[in-house]
């Protein structure tokens, strides 16, 4: 099993554990932590059907109480009305201040098991047991919780760190294709802000539009590298004062798409491919960084089967509307993550709106 990776903060530090048959040690690896005795196990069907009673197991053969409810998981059912279904099933296991909960799925079952866990009784303990790629390499690490308002994507919730990130590679056999390319575009986005090492496996890499045709080591790399990318930058900006505004490279834009198209013609890992084809055109034309390096960054967008151009009919202004509504929006001003060059990005909120336009106006399906 390779060293755990640490998330260094000074409230509540915590590890990224990654190893193959990892869920069996689920158990064992939250007893070390001395957690309350008292586990609800948050899950949708397919998950469950695949891997939850593996999970109960582990849980149950090293002491603890387990409770669970499966909610629907999709963006657009990432509601209140979602997380109030955890609540009850809390409230019916009396959970207390000393429980637990597990979030054992992908992204969006992670991120409103951690905004339950954030609220329930002022805040318990939770940790997440990702199931896709995204949420592995992405949304499962760094403390972000919460739900989708009517009006934009993830404008509520609370910061919440998990006690701990189990990461069980043998679960994405099961994972459909889809769901694969949409964790790739989180990872390329981490080689395009952060890592200029992995970007460069990346394009060494034949294929990267299914898990099956990755080189015999590329997953662990990409899971190693692209965790440790994001809790370095966590650990040195937990609740994004400054620097961890860059893990958004690709979402400004990208949330906009998602609201625009009711969470369901694209996923958030397309969205997130869009957003980033997007913002390295803005760069090229601002002067950022070059022509060579953004075809660099589409040439692996492509490779990873992800779409580089705007869903049909969705409207531009609507965009420009929607991105007032952001969440990184300050003082009226939309902030943009832009790369500077293969492995580094700069925040700033000096983009004419009407370059924003031409940029998506080149970006509609011809």
């Amino acid at each position: 099993m390779p060293s755990p990776i640490r998330v260094d903060l000074p409230q509540q530090p915590y590890d990224i554990k990654i190893a193959n048959h990892g869920l069996q040690e689920l158990g064992r690896s939250m007893t070390n932590l001395k957690l309350g005795k008292k586990v609800l196990v948050v899950s949708n069907r397919t998950i469950d059907r695949h891997y939850g009673q593996q999970a109960i197991a582990a849980l149950e053969s090293a002491g603890f109480e387990v409770a669970q409810v499966n909610i629907t998981a999709g963006e657009r059912y990432k509601t209140l009305n979602s997380v109030q279904k955890i609540y009850n099933a809390a409230l019916k296991n009396h959970l207390e201040r000393s429980s637990t909960m597990v979030a054992l799925g992908g992204g969006v079952i992670g991120d409103m098991t951690g905004f339950a866990a954030a609220t329930w009784v002022r805040g318990i303990n939770f940790v997440q047991v990702p199931t896709t790629l995204l949420a592995m390499v992405d949304a499962a690490i760094g403390g972000k919780t919460g739900v989708n308002h009517p009006q934009g994507k993830n404008l509520i919730g609370a910061f919440h760190q998990p006690r701990l990130v189990l990461v069980d590679p043998q679960v994405l056999n099961t994972l459909p294709p889809r769901e694969f390319r949409a964790g790739m575009a989180e990872v390329i986005k981490y080689g395009v802000i952060w890592d200029a090492q992995l970007f460069s496996q990346l394009e060494q890499s034949e294929r990267l539009d299914q898990l099956r045709y990755l080189e015999a080591g590329l997953l662990s790399e990409i899971l190693e590298r692209s965790a440790r990318a994001k809790a370095d930058v966590v650990s040195k900006d937990e609740k994004e004062a400054g620097l961890r505004a860059i893990l958004n490279y690709g979402h400004t834009i990208g949330h906009a798409v998602e609201s625009l198209t009711g969470y369901r013609l694209v996923n958030h890992g397309e969205a997130v491919a869009i957003g980033m084809v997007a913002a390295s055109q803005l760069a090229v034309t601002l002067q950022f960084w070059d022509l060579e390096a953004s075809e660099r960054q589409l040439a692996l967008i492509q490779k990873a089967g992800l779409p580089t151009q705007l869903p049909d009919g969705v409207d531009i202004e609507a965009i420009l509307k929607t991105l007032q509504t952001d969440k990184k929006v300050k003082d009226g001003r939309v902030r943009f993550i832009l790369p500077t060059q293969i492995g580094a990005a700069i925040v700033t909120d000096q983009v004419p709106r009407e370059q924003i336009r031409l940029v998506l106006q080149q970006m509609q399906s011809k």
